[in-house]
């Protein structure tokens, strides 16, 4: 049944209207965004669809394009919609970053961190390029490697910080495995790229390990030194 014979107060579009995007449940918001349906299905039937085979509205964000493609009814042009309104949302995270102290404004630090590289599937490595007043100059992820491993080189870290015109970084990678615990090989490889750095007097200021329920930071567990 199309959505324009529902009552007005039920159809998700006119909810989020007149009662507050807060009023939505998950459907309801990608019915929003998925704008109409296909012929047989509605728009709300549709996003049901979609959310029973990616898991939930967090599996959404981070689902390839060809698990997006898999339900029928969806196409490029939606995947597309889609990503660019995580992305904003992503930039939106990003910009206090580059208006404030990036070190010292941690909270906002690691909600960024964590919208962007929590629910990736392979382990990534990136680096916070920051200018002399600590704030954000750009975001750069640098190696990526397998769902346990990412290669690093402090030699090619170190040519970015200098065509960047960094003053100082911080390290950042997250574990698909969901647990933040450091190992002794993140420890090893902070303390390499911190020799390296200090050879172009560039500051490590941290080194955030990205988990699913919390980021922790090796210099408050005072591993940088």
């Amino acid at each position: 049944m199309s959505l324009k014979s529902w009552p007005s107060q039920e159809r998700p579009r006119e909810k989020l209207l007149d009662r507050g995007v807060a009023e939505l449940t998950d459907a309801e918001l990608v019915a929003v965004m998925l704008g109409r349906g296909i012929a047989g299905k509605n728009a709300l039937a549709l996003a049901r669809d979609l959310l029973s085979h990616v898991g939930s509205v967090r599996e959404l964000v981070s689902a390839s394009k060809n698990t997006f493609l898999e339900v029928h009814g969806l196409g490029e042009c939606k995947y597309a919609q889609f990503q660019a309104a995580f992305e904003v949302f992503r930039r939106y995270l990003e910009m206090p970053l580059r208006r404030q102290n990036a070190f010292t404004n941690a909270e906002d630090t690691k909600q960024f961190l964590s919208a962007t590289l929590r629910d990736c599937e392979q382990e990534k490595f990136a680096m916070l390029m920051l200018d002399s007043q600590h704030q954000l100059i750009i975001f750069r992820v640098m190696f990526v490697g397998t769902i346990n491993a990412a290669a690093v080189y402090p030699r090619e870290l170190v040519k970015q910080v200098m065509k960047d015109n960094a003053a100082a970084v911080i390290l950042v990678h997250n574990h698909p495995s969901g647990i933040a615990e450091p190992s002794h090989a993140d420890i090893a490889i902070t303390r390499a790229i911190k020799t390296a750095m200090q050879t172009i007097d560039v500051e490590v200021l941290d080194h955030f390990i990205v988990g699913d329920k919390e980021i922790i930071s090796l210099a408050q567990q005072g591993l940088i030194h």
